[in-house]
């Protein structure tokens, strides 16, 4: 779909566990939205309902981080070290008690994709130093 007036739409794409977002600025958003006819004005009386959309996105990322965590074979504290977070942080996250910025979570895939690329390099050598860690804190 082709959008007149607003040529080449400053954004990042992004990849998290196999679903692809796009982040831009919020100027362009609300372009589109005015362009699409959406209702914008009153997006501040849903904010019942935009915060059940963010729980339940919070939720889903913390089952997805911990999910791919384990499938990585890294343990909570071993995944904050590697992504230069605080395990307290990821222990947040993983709970569902807060939601990360963009930021976090890149370190966090980044770190994951990491550990991933370093078991299939011993994989194919044929010896591993690390074995896969199960246990997670509480």
């Amino acid at each position: 779909m082709a959008f007149k007036g607003l040529r080449g739409i400053d954004c990042r794409r992004v990849e998290l566990d196999g679903v692809r977002y796009v982040i831009l600025r919020e100027s362009a958003f609300e372009w589109l939205c005015q362009k699409a006819g959406a209702d914008r004005e009153g997006a501040s009386d849903a904010e019942d309902s935009a915060q059940a959309g963010l729980d339940l996105d919070r939720a889903s990322l913390a089952e997805k981080l911990v999910r791919r965590r384990r499938a990585c074979g890294l343990s909570q504290a071993e995944l904050a070290r590697c992504a230069g977070v605080r395990p307290e942080t990821l222990n947040r996250i993983e709970r569902g008690r807060t939601t990360p910025d963009f930021a976090t979570v890149r370190k966090l895939v980044v770190a994951m994709n990491a550990a991933e690329h370093e078991d299939l390099g011993q994989d194919i050598s044929g010896s591993s130093d690390r074995e896969p860690n199960h246990a997670d804190e509480a």
